[in-house]
Protein backbone atom coordinates (compact mmCIF):
# COMPACT_ATOMS: atom_id res chain seq x y z
CA UNK A 1 0.00 0.00 0.00
CA UNK A 2 1.30 3.41 -1.06
CA UNK A 3 1.15 5.71 1.81
CA UNK A 4 0.00 9.04 1.37
CA UNK A 5 -0.46 12.21 3.09
CA UNK A 6 -4.14 13.45 3.21
CA UNK A 7 -6.65 15.40 4.72
CA UNK A 8 -10.43 15.00 5.64
CA UNK A 9 -12.54 14.89 2.95
CA UNK A 10 -15.83 16.53 4.16
CA UNK A 11 -15.20 19.26 6.12
CA UNK A 12 -17.79 21.48 7.01
CA UNK A 13 -20.45 19.10 6.61
CA UNK A 14 -22.83 18.66 9.26
CA UNK A 15 -23.23 14.89 11.11
CA UNK A 16 -26.74 13.82 9.75
CA UNK A 17 -24.52 13.96 5.52
CA UNK A 18 -21.14 12.77 7.43
CA UNK A 19 -22.88 9.88 8.49
CA UNK A 20 -25.09 8.85 4.74
CA UNK A 21 -22.24 10.19 2.60
CA UNK A 22 -20.86 6.35 1.16
CA UNK A 23 -22.12 5.04 4.00
CA UNK A 24 -25.54 4.58 2.29
CA UNK A 25 -23.88 3.80 -1.33
CA UNK A 26 -24.73 -0.23 0.42
CA UNK A 27 -25.14 -0.23 4.18
CA UNK A 28 -24.89 -3.48 5.96
CA UNK A 29 -28.26 -4.40 8.40
CA UNK A 30 -26.20 -4.92 11.14
CA UNK A 31 -23.29 -2.13 10.74
CA UNK A 32 -22.40 -0.01 13.68
CA UNK A 33 -23.01 4.06 13.49
CA UNK A 34 -20.03 5.82 11.59
CA UNK A 35 -19.50 8.55 14.57
CA UNK A 36 -18.36 5.54 16.91
CA UNK A 37 -15.51 4.98 14.35
CA UNK A 38 -14.85 8.41 14.40
CA UNK A 39 -14.72 8.82 18.05
CA UNK A 40 -11.84 5.93 18.21
CA UNK A 41 -9.81 7.12 15.18
CA UNK A 42 -10.18 10.41 17.15
CA UNK A 43 -9.15 8.87 20.45
CA UNK A 44 -6.46 6.48 19.23
CA UNK A 45 -5.08 9.82 18.04
CA UNK A 46 -4.82 8.68 14.27
CA UNK A 47 -2.12 10.87 11.89
CA UNK A 48 -2.56 10.50 7.83
CA UNK A 49 0.19 7.71 6.27
CA UNK A 50 -1.08 5.69 9.71
CA UNK A 51 -2.94 2.47 8.67
CA UNK A 52 -5.73 1.49 10.22
CA UNK A 53 -7.36 -2.47 9.78
CA UNK A 54 -10.55 -3.68 10.19
CA UNK A 55 -10.49 -7.39 10.17
CA UNK A 56 -14.53 -7.98 9.95
CA UNK A 57 -15.15 -5.13 7.70
CA UNK A 58 -18.21 -6.12 6.63
CA UNK A 59 -19.51 -3.32 3.98
CA UNK A 60 -16.73 -0.60 5.20
CA UNK A 61 -18.09 1.43 7.70
CA UNK A 62 -14.28 1.89 9.48
CA UNK A 63 -12.73 1.93 5.68
CA UNK A 64 -14.63 4.58 4.77
CA UNK A 65 -14.49 6.75 7.86
CA UNK A 66 -10.90 6.31 7.73
CA UNK A 67 -10.76 7.64 4.10
CA UNK A 68 -12.52 10.53 5.59
CA UNK A 69 -10.35 11.37 8.25
CA UNK A 70 -7.11 10.99 6.04
CA UNK A 71 -6.07 7.72 7.36
CA UNK A 72 -4.61 4.83 5.36
CA UNK A 73 -6.90 1.71 5.76
CA UNK A 74 -6.93 -2.21 4.92
CA UNK A 75 -10.07 -4.36 5.55
CA UNK A 76 -10.63 -8.28 5.83
CA UNK A 77 -13.71 -9.60 5.07
CA UNK A 78 -14.47 -13.46 4.11
CA UNK A 79 -18.25 -12.49 2.56
CA UNK A 80 -17.57 -11.93 -1.39
CA UNK A 81 -20.29 -9.96 -1.82
CA UNK A 82 -19.18 -7.48 1.15
CA UNK A 83 -15.79 -7.74 0.03
CA UNK A 84 -16.87 -6.04 -3.41
CA UNK A 85 -19.16 -3.44 -1.28
CA UNK A 86 -16.39 -2.70 0.80
CA UNK A 87 -13.83 -1.91 -2.39
CA UNK A 88 -15.88 -0.22 -4.24
CA UNK A 89 -17.46 1.94 -0.96
CA UNK A 90 -14.13 2.99 -0.77
CA UNK A 91 -13.36 3.70 -4.31
CA UNK A 92 -13.59 7.47 -5.36
CA UNK A 93 -12.04 7.82 -8.60
CA UNK A 94 -14.52 7.55 -11.04
CA UNK A 95 -16.10 10.64 -12.83
CA UNK A 96 -19.51 11.08 -11.66
CA UNK A 97 -20.98 12.90 -14.95
CA UNK A 98 -19.29 9.58 -16.85
CA UNK A 99 -21.00 7.51 -14.03
CA UNK A 100 -24.39 8.68 -14.81
CA UNK A 101 -23.91 9.09 -18.47
CA UNK A 102 -23.29 5.07 -18.51
CA UNK A 103 -26.24 4.34 -16.12
CA UNK A 104 -28.62 6.42 -18.32
CA UNK A 105 -27.45 4.20 -21.43
CA UNK A 106 -27.92 1.06 -19.56
CA UNK A 107 -31.29 1.88 -18.28
CA UNK A 108 -32.16 2.86 -21.89
CA UNK A 109 -31.53 -0.22 -23.53
CA UNK A 110 -32.59 -2.57 -20.19
CA UNK A 111 -36.25 -0.18 -20.89
CA UNK A 112 -36.14 -1.40 -25.28
CA UNK A 113 -35.78 -5.06 -24.14
CA UNK A 114 -38.82 -4.57 -21.56
CA UNK A 115 -41.06 -2.55 -23.74
CA UNK A 116 -40.38 -5.35 -26.51
CA UNK A 117 -41.32 -7.83 -24.13
CA UNK A 118 -44.46 -5.55 -23.59
CA UNK A 119 -43.56 -4.57 -20.16
CA UNK A 120 -43.82 -0.80 -19.18
CA UNK A 121 -41.45 -0.45 -15.94
CA UNK A 122 -42.24 3.06 -15.20
CA UNK A 123 -46.44 1.47 -14.48
CA UNK A 124 -45.84 -1.50 -11.94
CA UNK A 125 -47.98 -4.02 -13.14
CA UNK A 126 -48.06 -3.46 -16.85
CA UNK A 127 -47.52 -6.62 -19.03
CA UNK A 128 -48.44 -6.59 -22.06
CA UNK A 129 -47.39 -9.69 -23.85
CA UNK A 130 -48.32 -11.62 -21.05
CA UNK A 131 -51.13 -13.47 -23.11
CA UNK A 132 -52.35 -15.79 -20.76
CA UNK A 133 -48.98 -17.22 -19.69
CA UNK A 134 -48.91 -16.29 -16.23
CA UNK A 135 -44.97 -16.27 -15.38
CA UNK A 136 -43.88 -18.70 -17.56
CA UNK A 137 -42.39 -16.43 -19.94
CA UNK A 138 -40.59 -14.66 -17.49
CA UNK A 139 -36.72 -15.17 -16.67
CA UNK A 140 -35.91 -16.27 -13.66
CA UNK A 141 -32.99 -18.24 -11.78
CA UNK A 142 -32.12 -21.92 -12.29
CA UNK A 143 -33.96 -24.18 -9.69
CA UNK A 144 -30.56 -24.90 -7.68
CA UNK A 145 -29.76 -21.42 -7.56
CA UNK A 146 -33.20 -20.25 -6.87
CA UNK A 147 -33.39 -22.56 -3.36
CA UNK A 148 -30.38 -20.38 -2.26
CA UNK A 149 -32.60 -17.82 -1.75
CA UNK A 150 -35.31 -17.33 1.06
CA UNK A 151 -38.15 -18.23 -0.41
CA UNK A 152 -40.51 -15.49 -1.84
CA UNK A 153 -37.78 -12.78 -1.27
CA UNK A 154 -38.34 -11.52 -4.51
CA UNK A 155 -41.32 -11.07 -6.52
CA UNK A 156 -41.20 -13.13 -10.39
CA UNK A 157 -42.58 -9.84 -12.34
CA UNK A 158 -38.81 -7.64 -10.48
CA UNK A 159 -37.19 -10.81 -10.69
CA UNK A 160 -37.42 -10.58 -14.28
CA UNK A 161 -36.91 -6.77 -15.01
CA UNK A 162 -33.70 -7.38 -12.88
CA UNK A 163 -32.58 -10.01 -15.02
CA UNK A 164 -32.89 -7.89 -17.81
CA UNK A 165 -31.19 -4.88 -16.38
CA UNK A 166 -28.27 -7.57 -15.62
CA UNK A 167 -28.08 -8.88 -19.21
CA UNK A 168 -27.48 -5.02 -20.37
CA UNK A 169 -25.06 -4.65 -17.37
CA UNK A 170 -23.18 -7.41 -18.33
CA UNK A 171 -22.02 -5.46 -21.55
CA UNK A 172 -19.79 -3.05 -19.47
CA UNK A 173 -18.06 -5.51 -17.25
CA UNK A 174 -14.77 -4.51 -18.15
CA UNK A 175 -15.59 -0.72 -17.49
CA UNK A 176 -14.38 1.32 -14.99
CA UNK A 177 -18.33 2.18 -13.89
CA UNK A 178 -19.32 -1.69 -13.67
CA UNK A 179 -18.84 -1.87 -9.61
CA UNK A 180 -20.68 1.17 -9.03
CA UNK A 181 -23.57 0.64 -10.95
CA UNK A 182 -23.96 -3.38 -9.73
CA UNK A 183 -23.55 -1.89 -5.93
CA UNK A 184 -26.09 0.42 -6.81
CA UNK A 185 -28.42 -2.17 -7.86
CA UNK A 186 -27.59 -4.37 -5.08
CA UNK A 187 -29.06 -1.62 -2.86
CA UNK A 188 -32.21 -0.93 -5.00
CA UNK A 189 -32.60 -4.67 -4.88
CA UNK A 190 -32.76 -4.89 -0.89
CA UNK A 191 -34.31 -1.62 -0.25
CA UNK A 192 -36.48 -0.97 -3.19
CA UNK A 193 -37.18 -3.96 -5.25
CA UNK A 194 -37.27 -7.06 -2.86
CA UNK A 195 -39.79 -8.11 -0.69
CA UNK A 196 -37.22 -8.20 2.30
CA UNK A 197 -37.58 -6.82 5.94
CA UNK A 198 -34.95 -6.72 8.41
CA UNK A 199 -35.19 -7.08 12.44
CA UNK A 200 -33.55 -9.56 14.34
CA UNK A 201 -33.58 -11.80 11.61
CA UNK A 202 -33.60 -11.14 8.10
CA UNK A 203 -37.12 -12.28 6.40
CA UNK A 204 -40.26 -11.52 3.97
CA UNK A 205 -42.31 -8.33 4.62
CA UNK A 206 -45.52 -7.96 2.29
CA UNK A 207 -45.35 -9.42 -0.82
CA UNK A 208 -44.80 -6.50 -3.75
CA UNK A 209 -46.21 -8.29 -7.07
CA UNK A 210 -44.12 -5.62 -9.38
CA UNK A 211 -41.84 -2.10 -8.74
CA UNK A 212 -40.63 0.66 -10.81
CA UNK A 213 -36.90 -1.67 -11.04
CA UNK A 214 -34.58 0.89 -13.52
CA UNK A 215 -35.89 3.97 -11.60
CA UNK A 216 -34.80 2.50 -8.51
CA UNK A 217 -31.56 1.64 -9.71
CA UNK A 218 -30.89 4.64 -11.15
CA UNK A 219 -31.86 6.44 -8.01
CA UNK A 220 -29.29 4.65 -6.40
CA UNK A 221 -26.79 5.56 -9.13
CA UNK A 222 -27.63 9.35 -8.48
CA UNK A 223 -26.70 9.07 -5.11
CA UNK A 224 -23.54 7.59 -5.60
CA UNK A 225 -22.88 10.31 -7.85
CA UNK A 226 -23.51 12.82 -5.70
CA UNK A 227 -21.20 11.75 -2.78
CA UNK A 228 -18.64 11.37 -5.79
CA UNK A 229 -19.17 15.01 -5.91
CA UNK A 230 -18.80 16.21 -2.86
CA UNK A 231 -14.94 14.78 -2.78
CA UNK A 232 -13.83 16.19 -5.75
CA UNK A 233 -10.21 17.70 -5.70
CA UNK A 234 -9.66 16.49 -1.96
CA UNK A 235 -6.91 13.94 -1.69
CA UNK A 236 -7.88 10.08 -1.36
CA UNK A 237 -6.28 7.99 1.51
CA UNK A 238 -5.30 4.48 0.47
CA UNK A 239 -7.32 1.68 1.13
CA UNK A 240 -7.11 -2.11 0.21
CA UNK A 241 -9.92 -4.74 0.93
CA UNK A 242 -8.81 -8.66 1.02
CA UNK A 243 -10.76 -11.38 0.52
CA UNK A 244 -9.82 -13.30 3.56
CA UNK A 245 -10.68 -14.89 6.61
CA UNK A 246 -10.17 -13.14 9.59
CA UNK A 247 -8.72 -15.53 11.97
CA UNK A 248 -5.79 -15.83 9.07
CA UNK A 249 -4.93 -12.57 9.53
CA UNK A 250 -1.50 -13.08 9.69
CA UNK A 251 -0.96 -14.58 6.91
CA UNK A 252 -2.71 -11.36 4.72
CA UNK A 253 -1.21 -8.21 6.08
CA UNK A 254 2.71 -7.13 6.48
CA UNK A 255 4.54 -7.60 9.27
CA UNK A 256 4.43 -4.45 11.67
CA UNK A 257 2.07 -2.62 8.94
CA UNK A 258 -1.19 -1.63 11.03
CA UNK A 259 -1.18 1.51 13.72
CA UNK A 260 -4.81 0.93 15.06
CA UNK A 261 -7.61 -1.91 14.46
CA UNK A 262 -11.19 -0.68 14.49
CA UNK A 263 -13.60 -3.67 14.39
CA UNK A 264 -16.75 -5.55 14.99
CA UNK A 265 -16.90 -9.23 15.20
CA UNK A 266 -19.83 -11.07 15.13
CA UNK A 267 -21.07 -12.07 18.18
CA UNK A 268 -21.77 -15.51 19.79
CA UNK A 269 -25.69 -16.08 18.65
CA UNK A 270 -27.86 -17.69 16.59
CA UNK A 271 -28.05 -14.97 13.45
CA UNK A 272 -26.64 -16.53 10.36
CA UNK A 273 -24.80 -13.65 8.82
CA UNK A 274 -25.16 -15.33 5.42
CA UNK A 275 -28.80 -14.49 5.00
CA UNK A 276 -28.71 -11.19 5.19
CA UNK A 277 -26.92 -10.46 2.39
CA UNK A 278 -27.98 -14.01 0.53
CA UNK A 279 -30.34 -11.97 -2.36
CA UNK A 280 -27.60 -9.84 -4.08
CA UNK A 281 -24.71 -12.02 -3.41
CA UNK A 282 -26.47 -14.82 -5.46
CA UNK A 283 -28.26 -12.11 -8.22
CA UNK A 284 -25.29 -10.65 -8.43
CA UNK A 285 -23.01 -13.48 -8.94
CA UNK A 286 -21.05 -14.33 -6.04
CA UNK A 287 -22.94 -16.79 -4.73
CA UNK A 288 -23.78 -19.64 -7.40
CA UNK A 289 -24.27 -22.94 -5.25
CA UNK A 290 -24.52 -24.87 -2.13
CA UNK A 291 -20.78 -25.54 -2.47
CA UNK A 292 -19.66 -21.89 -2.89
CA UNK A 293 -22.20 -20.79 0.18
CA UNK A 294 -20.45 -23.78 2.31
CA UNK A 295 -16.97 -22.49 1.21
CA UNK A 296 -17.91 -18.71 2.19
CA UNK A 297 -19.43 -20.07 5.50
CA UNK A 298 -16.15 -21.90 6.03
CA UNK A 299 -13.53 -19.19 5.89
CA UNK A 300 -16.61 -17.45 9.02
CA UNK A 301 -15.64 -17.19 12.75
CA UNK A 302 -18.21 -19.97 13.93
CA UNK A 303 -20.78 -17.22 15.68
CA UNK A 304 -23.94 -19.18 15.10
CA UNK A 305 -24.49 -23.43 14.81
CA UNK A 306 -24.72 -22.76 11.46
CA UNK A 307 -21.82 -22.27 10.31
CA UNK A 308 -20.35 -25.35 12.25
CA UNK A 309 -18.14 -28.06 10.87
CA UNK A 310 -17.24 -31.26 12.03
CA UNK A 311 -13.68 -30.99 11.51
CA UNK A 312 -13.67 -27.46 13.35
CA UNK A 313 -10.98 -26.82 15.92
CA UNK A 314 -10.29 -23.42 16.57
CA UNK A 315 -12.04 -24.23 20.52
CA UNK A 316 -8.21 -25.80 21.43
CA UNK A 317 -7.27 -21.74 21.81
CA UNK A 318 -9.24 -21.98 24.45
CA UNK A 319 -8.89 -24.73 26.26
CA UNK A 320 -7.32 -23.09 29.27
CA UNK A 321 -9.77 -20.59 29.79
CA UNK A 322 -12.01 -21.92 32.70
CA UNK A 323 -14.90 -19.75 32.42
CA UNK A 324 -15.75 -19.88 29.22
CA UNK A 325 -15.75 -23.83 29.42
CA UNK A 326 -17.79 -22.99 32.24
CA UNK A 327 -20.48 -21.09 29.98
CA UNK A 328 -19.89 -23.84 27.34
CA UNK A 329 -20.98 -26.55 30.15
CA UNK A 330 -23.48 -24.73 31.86
CA UNK A 331 -25.37 -23.75 28.15
CA UNK A 332 -25.54 -27.55 27.73
CA UNK A 333 -26.52 -28.65 31.07
CA UNK A 334 -29.58 -26.20 30.47
CA UNK A 335 -30.22 -27.92 26.69
CA UNK A 336 -30.48 -31.23 28.60
CA UNK A 337 -33.23 -29.77 31.77
CA UNK A 338 -35.34 -28.37 29.17
CA UNK A 339 -35.08 -31.82 27.32
CA UNK A 340 -34.13 -29.63 23.77
CA UNK A 341 -33.02 -32.22 21.08
CA UNK A 342 -32.50 -30.92 17.87
CA UNK A 343 -29.34 -30.79 16.08
CA UNK A 344 -28.74 -26.56 16.35
CA UNK A 345 -29.30 -26.73 20.21
CA UNK A 346 -26.81 -29.75 20.72
CA UNK A 347 -24.58 -27.40 18.91
CA UNK A 348 -24.92 -24.57 21.52
CA UNK A 349 -22.18 -25.33 23.46
CA UNK A 350 -19.53 -25.92 21.15
CA UNK A 351 -20.24 -23.20 19.27
CA UNK A 352 -19.80 -21.08 22.18
CA UNK A 353 -16.07 -22.68 22.52
CA UNK A 354 -15.41 -22.12 18.98
CA UNK A 355 -16.07 -18.67 18.64
CA UNK A 356 -13.87 -17.52 21.28
CA UNK A 357 -11.20 -20.18 20.01
CA UNK A 358 -11.85 -18.66 16.39
CA UNK A 359 -11.23 -15.02 18.32
CA UNK A 360 -8.12 -15.87 20.22
CA UNK A 361 -7.06 -17.54 16.66
CA UNK A 362 -7.51 -14.02 15.12
CA UNK A 363 -5.69 -12.39 17.83
CA UNK A 364 -2.72 -14.78 17.94
CA UNK A 365 -2.66 -14.17 14.01
CA UNK A 366 -2.62 -10.65 14.28
CA UNK A 367 0.13 -9.90 16.36
CA UNK A 368 2.74 -10.00 13.96
CA UNK A 369 0.82 -7.33 11.79
CA UNK A 370 0.92 -4.97 14.52
CA UNK A 371 3.09 -1.80 14.89
CA UNK A 372 4.72 -1.57 18.65
CA UNK A 373 2.08 0.68 20.62
CA UNK A 374 -0.73 -0.67 18.07
CA UNK A 375 -4.29 0.23 19.74
CA UNK A 376 -7.47 -1.73 18.70
CA UNK A 377 -10.84 -1.41 19.36
CA UNK A 378 -13.37 -4.12 19.51
CA UNK A 379 -17.06 -3.70 19.56
CA UNK A 380 -19.11 -7.00 20.92
CA UNK A 381 -21.92 -7.64 23.09
CA UNK A 382 -22.96 -9.76 25.30
CA UNK A 383 -25.79 -12.71 24.44
CA UNK A 384 -27.73 -14.53 25.78
CA UNK A 385 -29.27 -16.38 22.51
CA UNK A 386 -28.61 -19.74 23.69
CA UNK A 387 -31.16 -21.02 26.24
CA UNK A 388 -30.94 -17.90 28.47
CA UNK A 389 -27.37 -18.50 29.32
CA UNK A 390 -25.64 -14.94 29.23
CA UNK A 391 -22.35 -14.72 27.36
CA UNK A 392 -20.71 -11.31 28.73
CA UNK A 393 -18.81 -11.41 24.99
CA UNK A 394 -16.49 -8.10 25.85
CA UNK A 395 -15.44 -9.47 29.20
CA UNK A 396 -14.05 -12.89 27.57
CA UNK A 397 -12.57 -11.72 24.74
CA UNK A 398 -10.96 -9.19 27.06
CA UNK A 399 -9.10 -11.69 28.97
CA UNK A 400 -8.74 -14.29 25.57
CA UNK A 401 -6.87 -11.11 24.34
CA UNK A 402 -4.60 -10.53 28.08
CA UNK A 403 -3.79 -14.63 27.53
CA UNK A 404 -2.39 -14.19 23.90
CA UNK A 405 0.07 -11.16 25.35
CA UNK A 406 -2.56 -7.52 24.27
CA UNK A 407 -2.74 -4.91 27.42
CA UNK A 408 -6.67 -4.58 28.26
CA UNK A 409 -6.78 -0.43 28.60
CA UNK A 410 -10.07 -0.18 29.43
CA UNK A 411 -14.16 -1.54 28.31
CA UNK A 412 -16.14 0.99 27.29
CA UNK A 413 -19.93 0.75 27.08
CA UNK A 414 -21.54 1.59 23.35
CA UNK A 415 -25.65 1.30 24.26
CA UNK A 416 -27.00 -1.18 25.64
CA UNK A 417 -30.54 -2.83 24.63
CA UNK A 418 -33.31 -4.89 26.25
CA UNK A 419 -33.28 -8.76 25.91
CA UNK A 420 -37.20 -9.76 25.70
CA UNK A 421 -35.88 -13.45 26.43
CA UNK A 422 -34.20 -12.54 29.57
CA UNK A 423 -35.40 -9.41 30.61
CA UNK A 424 -32.07 -7.98 30.84
CA UNK A 425 -30.40 -4.94 29.68
CA UNK A 426 -27.73 -6.52 27.40
CA UNK A 427 -24.12 -4.61 27.30
CA UNK A 428 -22.41 -3.27 23.35
CA UNK A 429 -18.95 -2.43 24.50
CA UNK A 430 -16.11 -1.56 23.15
CA UNK A 431 -12.96 -3.43 24.34
CA UNK A 432 -9.58 -1.41 23.96
CA UNK A 433 -6.17 -3.50 23.71
CA UNK A 434 -3.20 -2.01 23.07
CA UNK A 435 -0.03 -4.22 21.23
CA UNK A 436 3.01 -3.44 23.26
CA UNK A 437 5.02 -5.58 20.90
CA UNK A 438 6.71 -7.78 24.02
CA UNK A 439 8.61 -10.77 21.34
CA UNK A 440 8.30 -12.95 24.15
CA UNK A 441 4.40 -12.31 24.32
CA UNK A 442 4.08 -14.17 20.82
CA UNK A 443 4.08 -17.69 21.65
Amino acid sequence: MTMMMAQPALPGLDKTIRDRAFHDWYRFVLAYPPHLVRTYLQDFGLQPGQVVLDPFCGTGTTLIEAKLNGVNSVGLEANPFAQFASSVKTDWDVDPGALVANAQEVAHDALQRLAAQGIDDSRPGTVGSDNGQGDDHLKRLDGATEKLLIKDSISPLPLHKTLVLLDCLAGRRNERYYGHLLLALANALVYSISNLRFGPEVGVDKIKEDVPVIAAWLAAVDRIAGDLRLVAGFARPASAIYLADARQAGEVLAPESVHAVITSPPYPNEKDYTRTTRLESVLLGFINSKAELRTFKQQLVRSNTRVVYKGDDDDRWIEYHVGIRHIADEIEARRIELGKTSGFERLYGRATRLYFGGMARHLAGLRNALCPGAQLAYVVGDQASYLRVMIRTGQLLAEVAQELGYELVRIDLFRTRFATATKEQLREEVVVLQWPGWPEAKR
